[in-house]
């Protein structure tokens, strides 16, 4: 029957000790992929800033030299990422392809232009910025249009600050969240052993003597779930760079060391803080009270 009774005391001890351990790690883990989104918001911007496409259609006078020498002052230009020719034969070939069929066989000529293609720098996509380029660019006597998507840069930017602004709000509210999970998780499993705390208590033991214990214990479960999240932030981490390797996830290791070592410092210190807490509490409490 003892051994019964010990065997059935082991497994709720473990299944309170894994739903703690669980609930850490879960918290933890979506904290940590807020914490990558919030450290890479500007990286996205900036990817989807650079995909706008300046196109510069030339006239049919422009000499050769004129057009390499736009090539090559756009490509050395401080706000370009890159700068690529494109000429009226290539462009037909692929717009024949998008349709289906040879459109310059039915006009009996080819209507294109040759054109360059920009895209720019993140930190010069901006409507006043695009819009001074694109003049600076006209001027040129053998430019014939500028063409790029006004309403798209003007929407694209005034997004990026309204998704950025949402983005910190939501950190701030998921952490306090985050910290009344785990606190309540801790709670709870102290909870179960309030009799043997005030049991000790009352045989002369020291609040530092009863805390001891029950903190190195959850400061380990809370260091367990934290390396749990980390591993689970780790594969997802590593799969959204293989399948989204444009936006150079690990370019900035030492950022990502420190959201890592963030969050296996937050689980510990929100153990240590819960658990402190929550046993102090059951210290203060009344015989009469444990059973409220």
């Amino acid at each position: 029957m003892s051994q019964y009774i010990e065997r059935y005391q082991r497994r709720k001890l473990i299944s309170s000790y894994f739903s703690v351990v669980l609930s850490i790690a879960l918290v933890l883990f979506l904290l940590g992929v807020l914490g990558l989104l919030v450290l890479n918001t500007k990286k996205l911007a900036d990817h989807f800033k650079e995909q706008i496409t300046i196109s510069v259609f030339l006239k049919d006078n422009a000499k050769p030299v004129e057009i390499e020498q736009l090539q090559k002052s756009l490509a050395m230009a401080e706000y370009t990422k890159t700068a690529e020719f494109i000429s009226k034969e290539d462009a037909a070939e692929q717009y024949s392809e998008d349709i289906g069929e040879n459109f310059v066989e039915f006009l009996g000529y080819n209507p294109l232009k040759n054109s360059m293609d920009i895209h720019l720098k993140a930190d010069y996509v901006s409507p006043d910025q695009v819009a001074e380029i694109a003049e600076s660019i006209s001027a040129k006597t053998y430019v014939e249009e500028v063409s790029y998507d006004k309403p798209l840069i003007s929407l694209l930017n005034d997004n990026v600050q309204r998704i950025g602004f949402w983005i910190l709000i939501a950190s701030g509210v998921f952490t306090f969240i985050s910290v009344l999970l785990i606190n309540s998780s801790i709670r709870l499993s102290i909870y179960s052993k309030r009799f043997i705390i005030k049991t000790m208590q009352m045989v002369g033991a020291t609040k530092t003597f009863i805390r001891r214990p029950f903190i190195w214990t959850n400061i380990k479960l809370g260091m367990f779930g934290a390396l749990l999240a980390l591993i689970a932030l780790g594969v997802v981490l590593y799969y959204v760079n293989e399948n989204f390797p444009e936006l150079n996830l690990f370019q900035d290791l030492v950022l990502l060391i420190g959201l890592f070592v963030g969050v296996f410092g937050l689980g510990v210190i929100i153990s240590w803080a819960s658990t402190h807490f929550a046993t102090q509490r059951f210290l203060n409490l009344r015989t009469d009270d444990l059973y409220y």
